[in-house]
């Protein structure tokens, strides 16, 4: 098992040209089951997910940052194991009914439409809002976030 951290350190051995803190990371999974976060996290090994969304009202109910281009994640499974690092390129809050078809495709997800994004993300976007006391809406502000797969730590899957 890798932890984030050993994930990270071993990252920031291969770069000889830039200086980055021992904690300038997040660390995270994707989804919020076991089955969705293994299945999103092996489109990611695949290099067929690239972006990923979120509901800017569960980053401000939580206080979490809101992620910008420059940032890492260490990816993990549902475990907790680390799998591999994601440098953010861009990030943009839009609302939810003016996602894009290439946003959508970005993602990786089933068949990389937008009517299969807007169903799944809403029903994902339902449940979690839910949490807080919201109902998701077509105007509401969506992190759009895409990301390039920098470090993979081999192609060995959850």
């Amino acid at each position: 098992m890798s932890s984030p951290q050993k994930l990270w350190h071993e990252y920031i051995a291969t770069l000889t040209q830039i200086n980055l803190s021992p904690k300038a990371y997040t660390s995270w999974h994707f989804g919020d089951s076991k089955n969705l976060a293994n299945e999103l996290l092996a489109l990611v090994l695949a290099e067929k997910k690239q972006a990923t969304a979120s509901a800017l009202w569960v980053h401000e109910h939580e206080g979490e940052t809101i992620p910008k281009p420059g940032d890492f994640s260490v990816i993990t499974n549902w475990a907790g194991e680390a799998k591999c690092i994601l440098l953010t390129s861009v990030v943009e809050i839009i609302p939810f009914n003016e996602v894009t078809e290439a946003f959508a495709s970005l993602e990786g997800e089933g068949d990389l439409s937008l009517k299969f994004w807007r169903k799944a993300h809403w029903d994902f976007f339902k449940n979690e809002l839910a949490r807080y006391g919201r109902q998701p809406s077509l105007d509401m502000p969506i992190v759009c976030e895409r990301f390039e797969c920098v470090y993979p730590l081999g192609l060995n899957m959850p």
